[in-house]
């Protein structure tokens, strides 16, 4: 949704915005600022000059001759007047309107841009980077970039309206467990230390509930060098909030007034309430913890169906399958490069079945048969069991992974995006908290395990007893949220008793020594008195990307990295000249490759 031109935002050298004229402003003389879109001349008398603000395009008149040219910056002062009959433009909110009898003052001209800004012109994205400060005149930009300012608008108020206080946090700070690549800044006062750019203000925010802050939240800049992605840049913006004496419940019902109130301020629509569903429902059914739940194809259990089973390839832990409505006409080529997705994903195959009308059956409600290569070894028991539990029809396809009980569901949960799926920006807005998350995600090469968040996340009070004896099976007190498919964010109930954080350190392998090198401050401000406390951070470039209908957040970041982390603009990033490095005490080593 974009909101509508304001007619307030006179200023010295201008009246009205172009995009705010209507018909009840004919008769009014106006001066309007702006960008040349478009010039046409209709000989020596007359020409006509799209002019192009933030808030749209309306047509001025000129009398006479007019020197301009695509993007030269003018001031045009007129008189608001109709259009004449048979010539008002159904395309433009202003195109029943024009600025007569124009008078035109160049206030900067501009040599002819790298590209059109026309939202309806493919660029090249290394050419619209490089010229990023014409790429964002286009409309899509604008309203893109203003979008996101309503959406940060809608949160502040709601965080407010809640009791929260903003507070900033250090963008200089000490290194951090939370799992990705740091950015590091050499200290010029103390050669050879270094701060990082923080990858969340986690631990500034827990330090701010021993303070006393009670409820905060920023709108705060965070950076990790990873690899960038669609949903993924080094710089990202996120809605970061904590609170002391509050727990899972009371997170999810902070997070979910605010972005509820962020999608009521975009579309003027308020989602219904966010249903939520534990980590293992999520994997079960959808394959995947950041379910899309605009669609169905939801994951079919069919190990019962195979139990026992002659058939070698279905002989493992786990047997699910996935439906794809009307898939039976998809060739064996196609078939074939699915099954080979199937491996790429990690599975050791995948078996498929056309699900057609038995030609040996008639009437109205013919049998139902199976076209597959492994159709034959089935019993009449198993086939007559696939299609009961699949529920497919004349016509499906069903498709079927038998391997460990986890990564069966992840395949197919990968497959039913690809296969079933819709571009992340596609409406309907459909938001999904998941909870009761495993508290550790593997075992590194040590074989302590590995957090599935971080260090500080709470362990489920049911399941605190295993810690030590079974630390796979302990469920955290984390939580995400999910819209169509993309991960918002996570947070989780912290950790603020200092026995149970030593608990945790030791089960990771972590000496009492280590973690009072990397963790002194935290622990050691614990000992004076930390109050319960759980927090959330919302990433805001997902949200707005959502909102925006794109499906990569590039597109509702002012100035992004390309895929390679390069900024085409500005060059970056850039060689430091030898007398800055020598400054900081650093020497440069030359790549061997």
């Amino acid at each position: 949704m974009t909101a509508s031109p304001s007619s307030t935002e006179a200023t010295s050298m201008r009246t009205r915005l172009c995009g705010s004229l209507r018909v009840e402003d004919v008769g009014a003389a106006v001066t309007l600022c702006g960008w040349v879109a478009k010039r046409r001349d209709h000989g020596e008398h007359l020409a006509f000059v799209d002019l192009r603000d933030h808030t749209g395009i309306v047509q001025c008149v000129v009398p006479g001759t007019v020197d301009v040219r695509s993007e030269y910056v003018i001031a045009v002062e007129g008189v608001v007047r109709p259009r004449p009959d048979g010539t008002a433009n159904a395309e433009l909110p202003t195109g029943e309107v024009e600025v007569g009898e124009c008078v035109v003052t160049v206030l900067n001209p501009a040599e002819p841009p790298p590209f059109a800004v026309a939202d309806r012109v493919e660029v090249d994205e290394v050419v619209r980077l490089k010229h990023r400060f014409v790429d964002l005149r286009r409309p899509s930009m604008q309203a893109n970039l203003r979008l996101r300012a309503t959406v940060n608008r809608a949160l502040r108020a709601a965080m407010d309206r809640q009791g929260f206080v903003e507070v900033e946090t250090p963008l200089l700070w000490a290194p951090t467990p939370e799992g990705a690549r740091e950015f590091t800044v050499p200290s010029r006062l103390s050669p050879g230390a270094c701060y990082v750019l923080p990858q969340s203000p986690q631990l500034a925010k827990q330090l701010l509930m021993v303070a006393g802050v009670d409820r905060y939240f920023q709108i705060a800049r965070c950076l990790r060098d990873e690899d960038l992605r669609a949903d993924r840049q080094f710089e990202f913006s996120q809605l970061d909030l904590e609170a002391s004496f509050a727990g899972q419940e009371d997170v999810l019902e902070f997070v979910s007034e605010a972005v509820l109130d962020a999608a009521e301020a975009v579309t003027g629509v308020r989602p219904t309430d966010i249903p939520r569903m534990t980590w293992a429902e999520a994997l079960d059914r959808y394959g995947t913890d950041k379910p899309d739940l605009r669609f169905g194809m939801e994951l079919i259990d069919l190990t019962a169906v195979f139990e026992g089973t002659g058939v070698k390839a279905f002989g493992a832990a786990s047997v699910k399958a996935i439906v794809l409505q009307d898939g039976a006409g998809l060739s064996r080529s196609r078939l074939d490069g699915i099954t080979d997705r199937a491996k790429q994903l990690g599975a050791k195959g995948l078996a498929w079945f056309r699900v057609t009308a038995d030609p040996g059956t008639g009437g109205d409600d013919p049998a139902l048969a199976l076209d597959s290569p492994l159709d034959r070894f089935l019993s009449d028991q198993e086939r007559a069991g696939l299609l009961s539990a699949t529920g497919a029809s004349a016509g499906d396809l069903v498709l079927v992974v038998a391997d460990e009980y986890r990564l069966a569901c992840t395949v197919l949960g990968q497959l039913r995006v690809e296969l079933g799926g819709r571009p992340v920006g596609e409406g309907p807005y459909r938001y999904v908290w998941v909870v009761d998350f495993p508290m550790f995600d593997g075992f590194d090469e040590a074989g302590n395990p590995v957090p599935a968040h971080h260090p500080f996340t709470m362990p489920h009070p049911e399941d605190l007893d295993r810690l030590e004896s079974d630390p796979a099976s302990v469920r955290s007190q984390a939580y995400d949220l999910v819209l169509n498919g993309w991960e918002l964010g996570s947070g989780s109930v912290r950790i603020h008793r200092a026995d149970i954080q030593s608990r945790v350190f030791s089960v990771l392998g972590i000496g009492e020594e280590e973690a009072q090198a990397r963790f002194g401050f935290l622990l050691g401000a614990f000992r004076f008195g930390a109050p319960p406390h759980a927090g959330f951070a919302v990433g805001l470039d997902r949200l707005v990307a959502i909102f925006a209908g794109e499906d990569n957040i590039r597109e509702v970041i002012a100035f992004p990295k390309t895929q390679s982390g390069a900024d085409p603009m500005t060059g970056a990033p850039k060689p430091l000249a030898p007398g800055v490095l020598a400054g900081l005490g650093l020497q440069l080593i030359p790549s061997k490759g």
